[in-house]
Formats: C-alpha cells, structure tokens, sequence
C-alpha cells in the first residue's frame, strides 16, 4: 500500500536527513561566525560607541524608541521588549508607520535606537529629520559606517560586515541575529549597570510560569495548625498521628525555645521500622538538622533545593523557629514545576 504522505517516504532515507542537519550545521556555523564577530569588534572599534550609547540610556531622561521595518523592525521589537522588561523603559515604532502620526509618540526626553542593516532606508528619513528638529537623540544600528543613517545619528554602532546564512546570502539571518545580539548585549549592559535585581524582575513578570518562578515562599507556604510539629520527647505513636493527619509526610520537630531541630519523614520511619517503633521518641529517629528555608526566597529556588536535595517538603523558618511549610505539589499548582 503507497504511503499516502510523500514527506514521510523521503524522510526514512539517511541521505535527505544527512543534508537537512549539514544545512542546520551550515546556518549555525555562519550565524556563530557573526556573533563572534560581534564579540570581537566589543574589543576593538565598536567599544566606544557601545559605552557611549550604555551611557546616552541610562542617563536619558525619557523612554527608549527603538525604530526599524522589515527584518529589522521585527528585531526591534524584540529587543524593545528586552529592555522594557530589564528595566529600561521602551518600546517599538515602526519607521514607516512614524511618518503618520507616529512621530506623536517620541518626545524630546527620549532616546531613538533605529536599526537598518544598510543603513539606507527612505522610510526613515521623516524620523530622523523629526528627530533633529527636536535635538531628539539617535544612537544608529547598522553595518554600514558611511551610511545615510550612520552620519546622521550621534551614535553609530557599526556591526562588522558578515555573510547571511542564506546560500544565496541575500535572506537576512546572520545579520539579524547579530542586530538581535547586539540589542541584547545593550540591555543586559544596562540591567548589570542599574542593580536590576530579581525582585524588580518579578514586578515587571507577574503573569506565566515566568511570573510563577517569582513568586516567594511565603506566597505558597502553609501556615498556623496546617504546619506538622510535635516537640522533642514525643512518642512516635503521636508524632505518626500528626503525620498523618496532616498530609505531609513529614512532622517538624522542635526544642524548648521553639527552634526546628529535627525533621521525621516517610524515609525515617522506614530506616526505623521495627517492633519499637512506636514506642520510640522523635529523637530517636528524626533526620537533626533539617533542610528549611526562609519565607522570602524566590518559588523558583526553593523549587532547584527540593530538586538537587531530592526530598518533597521544605519547613519554612523565620529565626530557626518554623512559621510554614511548602510540599513539592504547592509547586506545582502554582505552575512553577
């Protein structure tokens, strides 16, 4: 019976497939050369402008307007989205698009990073002049240092000159990667050079599991009777009740001042099972010294603990005193695992 999907018949052979990952390897390598280029130019002609242009943003008194159309434009938004969520104010206007009514959108607090691989593009034109006019700043992306849009900015960042993935090397992808490097070399640059802190990340990504990453241990502990703890000197037969009956697995155990010292877990009472058990005390089987964790670290680290110490449950402390507890499944439903 003829297999009614030609793709399906070409794909089983090795030679298709051999030529389809050479041609992968072929991109990759030539988008890498790019990027390294990149790299190399930071070390020599392009330092200077990429300081400058760290310093012109930071220092800018308004929003970051990065402009482009095209391939470029679409890498403009990209790399407006980068910086608005590092902390860097920005966002895209699309060259042509200034021309009719968009210019409305720029003031002359901003800053206006316009990216054009040539450098050429007529569209620009209107924002550029709009731009003198009104001594906005431009900071100029491009690979061509004597172009229209290069002498015209008061920065240029000249990309080093490279060859396109395409094998015709006219379909932008080297060059697009290397723009969409470069803006983020910028904005990283800028998010080092601020203090931009993991907290101020979790204000600017409230939502996804991005915005689950970020959230703290005290958004997901449960607290007051919810937590299992039994003091030192109880009888296993009571610290099994608590155990169970408060669905964790586990029983915290704590000293005379109120300070965790020890933890019983499922895996305790199965390294001391035996006719005693019961009759034992905490201190006899407790794991002391227990894992815990503070109330203000991050879902996302208390989720790599968990993982790398390999258990379920986390008592959450203020003080060596437990005030909560977290369990691998609050994870979970919150969308951070």
């Amino acid at each position: 019976m003829a297999n009614p999907n030609p793709l399906m018949v070409q794909s089983s052979g090795s030679e298709p497939a051999d030529a389809a990952v050479q041609s992968a390897l072929r991109t990759l390598d030539a988008e890498g050369s790019g990027i390294a280029a990149i790299a190399a130019a930071l070390q020599s002609d392009l330092r200077a402008s990429f300081v400058a242009a760290v310093d012109l943003v930071r220092n800018a008194k308004g929003r970051l307007i990065v402009t482009g159309l095209g391939k470029s434009g679409h890498i403009g938004r990209k790399i407006a989205a980068t910086f608005a969520s590092t902390g860097t104010p920005a966002f895209f206007v699309h060259a042509a698009e200034a021309s009719h009514g968009d210019l409305g959108m720029i003031t002359p607090d901003d800053v206006i990073l316009a990216l054009s691989w040539s450098g050429e593009q007529p569209e620009m034109k209107n924002l550029i002049t709009y731009a003198k006019r009104f001594r906005i700043p431009v900071i100029a992306m491009t690979a061509e240092r004597e172009s229209s849009l290069a002498k015209a900015a008061g920065i240029a960042l000249t990309l080093p000159k490279a060859r396109e993935a395409c094998p015709h090397n006219l379909a932008p992808t080297t060059s697009s990667l290397m723009m969409l490097a470069l803006g983020d070399a910028l904005a990283i640059a800028l998010l080092e050079g601020r203090g931009f802190t993991s907290v101020d990340f979790s204000v600017l990504h409230p939502g996804g599991k991005l915005g689950a990453l970020l959230k703290y241990t005290r958004d997901l502990m449960h607290t007051g009777d919810a937590v299992p703890l039994k003091p030192l000197g109880t009888k296993m037969s009571e610290a099994l009740v608590e155990m169970t009956s408060k669905g964790f697995g586990c029983v915290g155990i704590v000293d005379a001042r109120g300070h965790i010292v020890g933890i019983v877990t499922d895996g305790d009472l199965r390294r001391h099972m035996g006719p005693q058990l019961m009759s034992a005390t905490v201190d006899e089987v407790m794991t002391k010294n227990p894992k815990t964790i503070d109330r203000d670290v991050l879902a996302g680290e208390a989720l790599e603990i968990l993982n790398s110490s390999k258990i379920t449950t986390l008592i959450v402390t203020d003080a060596s005193k437990p005030i909560g507890i977290v369990h691998l499944h609050d994870f979970l439903r919150a969308g951070v695992a």
